[in-house]
């Protein structure tokens, strides 16, 4: 007869992320002792990190820190997967992340390999990360981790349900003017998911393609010589206003452009960074 609980499995589950066979497996060859279990189930794992590189880890969450940084600010967005929304949500999971942040915040991080190799409670990240893994039994990844600097920095994570963390992160980059605005532009980005800041932003080739692209679609639809140039510049118009954050309409006032919603408070916005969990 088992000598544990269910509120044993429950409070094993909670506190490894790991599954409920796995838990029972773990208490059954413990004997019903938690501490044992627990390191059962880190062994167990420990042994099945091969096994585990080819998984895919389309689950986790994003998180952000806004800190002083000389006259201005600067802010944090980190990215860690999971394999399952289960472990997503686990308290463990959650405080392994918001330590990755804290080592990005530290150290400066601004690419992956760095991020892993600064230290954090004694020991890497990436050592943390092996150590979490096999604790839970899935494979966890540091995906990015962006840092964004300006007079302001404002933020905005937004959950697509409920009982997960946050999965979309954003950072804007403001003047203190622009910071009037900026958590609403932050929110505008998360939906609308822009990929550039401005049409300046917009590499030379990208610009030189879309507009080859317009002309000759144009053209192949019977579009008269003489009006191709008028025809095209609007497509190319549509294609600043679809990609480029301050063409963009506005989420909270479509009628005006986030540039206009910006320029109407005397500010600059001077950069942005949006991450969704997975994509």
């Amino acid at each position: 007869m088992a000598n544990y609980t269910a509120a044993d499995i429950k409070a094993l589950r909670e506190k490894t992320g790991a599954g409920m066979l796995d838990v029972k497996k773990a208490l059954d060859e413990a004997a019903g002792d938690q501490e044992k279990a627990l390191e059962i189930i880190r062994v167990k794992g420990l042994k099945g990190v091969a096994k585990r590189e080819g998984r895919t880890v389309a689950e986790g969450l994003v998180a952000a820190e806004i800190v002083a940084d000389g006259a201005g600010e600067v802010g944090v967005l980190v990215e860690v997967n999971s394999e399952t929304d289960f472990v997503a949500k686990n308290q463990s999971f959650i405080d392994f992340a918001n330590s990755v942040l804290a080592a990005a915040v530290a150290s400066g991080a601004a690419d992956v390999d760095s991020l892993l190799a600064a230290e954090v409670d004694g020991e890497t990240v990436a050592a943390k990360v092996d150590g979490i893994a096999a604790t839970i039994g899935e494979k966890i990844v540091v995906r990015r981790v962006a840092r964004v600097s300006g007079e302001k920095v404002s933020s905005y994570l937004h959950r697509t349900a409920k009982d997960l963390p946050p999965s979309v992160g954003v950072l804007v980059a403001s003047d203190a003017a622009g910071a009037e605005v900026a958590r609403d532009v932050a929110m505008h980005i998360a939906a609308y998911s822009p990929s550039y800041l401005s049409r300046g932003d917009v590499p030379a080739d990208v610009v030189d393609s879309e507009r080859r692209i317009a002309e000759d679609t144009a053209r192949n639809e019977g579009k008269p010589e003489a009006a191709l140039a008028k025809i095209t510049e609007g497509r190319m118009n549509g294609f600043f206003k679809e990609n480029v954050l301050l063409d963009q309409a506005f989420a909270k006032d479509p009628k005006k452009s986030v540039g206009k919603v910006v320029e109407e408070v005397g500010g600059t916005l001077t950069g942005f960074v949006r991450f969704r969990v997975g994509s």
